[in-house]
């Protein structure tokens, strides 16, 4: 009994010290914590600012005072006056916050741990889902997208025929509720596949049309028309939360984004949007293989976030270097284009946004137009251009200093960076190890 009694307390003390333990790591294992509002003033001098718009400003004045941007202007045709803190960014250059659309971030933590992975939900009609409140702020992925430029981000669910509702957020907050720059701003639709093949790999068979494309489609015009009829009534006797979600999308106050693939389902999305006069609030993401109806897609004025650009072709008969060059196809026939992100192992490659405009650039896209692709043309999109996504008067102090162009990996290495005026941390768990294992082989024992 004595021996039972011993073993029965040593497993409480055990699990006394495991928790203990873990308590005391937490502070280890945290993110770092949020830099403070700002509360002096900043003026970057010397830099070369490129602002998001296709512009750039040579040996640049930027001034940073409560949250905004006050002043920019160039060194050499102004006697600006610094304030503040002065920032000397000679030899270098200074960007916008770059944009992120479409991502997961902050949803999925670890992929083989259930309890925190948030991006789907249980049904097929899940407009009424909202990412922001699943949205983790503290995660380590969201930490590691500030050294390279990315403090903007689209937060969106997954699966499903409807989604539910994205949000957008910066990225160096407390919670959801810090971090949220814009709140539902829109719906995301999984547009049903017109094509489909059979078998699996390596054994597929022959691609052919689906046969319930039309069924899918009837659904989701049946679901819509079902939203229409609910909205119409002034106070509905039983609170339907799918249908209630759908209201802002209906009246035109929240993007209409559909997620799309091939040149037919994307004419169909088109014709459906104008069918339902959701034209005017359309996004259409993914668009692999538009190149051949670019010229319709900017007729009907409806803006497109590309599929991730480092990709391999979606079709045997494309150019291998298709998706380098799509969005430079598109934009040359006039359609305003953003690039996201989605896709496999999608959160820790959202770091390469400013990368996949750097190689849209290599494939004949002049440099500032690629870079307005992860700035102001994506915020265009999310609705937040009037504080986001440019180096302008009156709009949000979110931008970063890079040693070189922020679209090459080899040169893209940050010095400073801002949210809303706030001097953020570029320091993240990838770094703490770089340091201590450079510091391991350096030692000559």
């Amino acid at each position: 009994m004595n021996a039972i009694r011993y073993t029965g307390k040593t497993l409480i003390m055990k699990k006394i010290l495991i928790i203990v333990s873990f308590l005391l790591a937490l502070p280890v294992l945290a993110q770092q914590a949020p830099a403070p509002q700002q509360n002096k003033a900043y003026t970057i001098i010397n830099g070369t600012a490129h602002i998001g718009n296709g512009s750039v400003i040579e040996n640049a004045i930027i001034v940073l005072e409560d949250g905004k941007i006050t002043s920019i202007s160039s060194g050499q045709a102004t006697n600006t006056t610094t304030k503040g803190e002065v920032i000397d960014a000679a030899g270098q250059h200074v960007y916008p916050g770059l944009v992120a659309a479409n991502t997961t971030l902050g949803l999925v933590e670890i992929d083989a741990v259930n309890a925190s992975d948030d991006q789907n939900e249980i049904g097929l009609f899940n407009p009424h889902v909202r990412s922001i409140i699943a949205y983790n702020a503290e995660s380590r992925v969201v930490e590691t997208m500030r050294p390279n430029g990315v403090l903007v981000a689209q937060i969106t669910p997954r699966g499903g025929r409807i989604s539910g509702k994205s949000s957008v957020v910066q990225m160096d907050a407390w919670n959801w509720e810090d971090a949220a720059v814009r709140i539902d701003d829109g719906i995301h639709v999984n547009w049903p596949s017109s094509f489909s093949r059979s078998g699996s790999w390596p054994n597929y068979g022959p691609i052919e049309p689906s046969k319930n494309y039309e069924d899918q489609i009837e659904e989701l015009q049946q679901f819509l028309d079902k939203a229409r009829a609910y909205h119409q009534v002034k106070a509905p006797e039983n609170i339907d939360l799918k249908l209630e979600a759908l209201k802002e999308v209906l009246a035109g106050n929240a993007n209409f984004y559909v997620h799309v693939s091939g040149e037919k389902a994307v004419i169909d999305v088109l014709a459906f949007a104008k069918a339902n006069n959701l034209t005017n609030n359309l996004v259409l993401i993914g668009a692999e293989g538009t190149q051949n109806i670019a010229a319709d897609i900017a007729a009907a004025g409806v803006p497109i976030l590309v599929a991730r650009v480092h990709s391999l072709p979606t079709r045997e008969d494309e150019d291998y270097d298709m998706p380098y060059k799509l969005p430079k196809l598109l934009a040359d026939a006039g359609v305003l284009v953003g690039i996201e992100n989605s896709g496999s192992m999608e959160r820790h490659q959202v770091r390469n946004v400013p990368f996949y405009a750097g190689t849209v650039a290599a494939h004949g896209l002049d440099m500032e137009a690629a870079l307005s692709m992860v700035t102001l043309n994506t915020a265009k999109i999310l609705g937040i251009d009037d504080q986001y996504g440019s180096l302008e008067e009156g709009k949000s102090a979110t931008l970063f200093i890079s040693e070189g162009n922020a679209l090459d990996m080899r040169t893209n290495k940050l010095t400073r960076a801002f949210i809303d005026g706030r001097d953020i941390s570029l320091d993240t768990r990838q770094k703490d190890l770089y340091d201590r294992y450079m510091e391991k082989y350096s030692r000559e024992d």
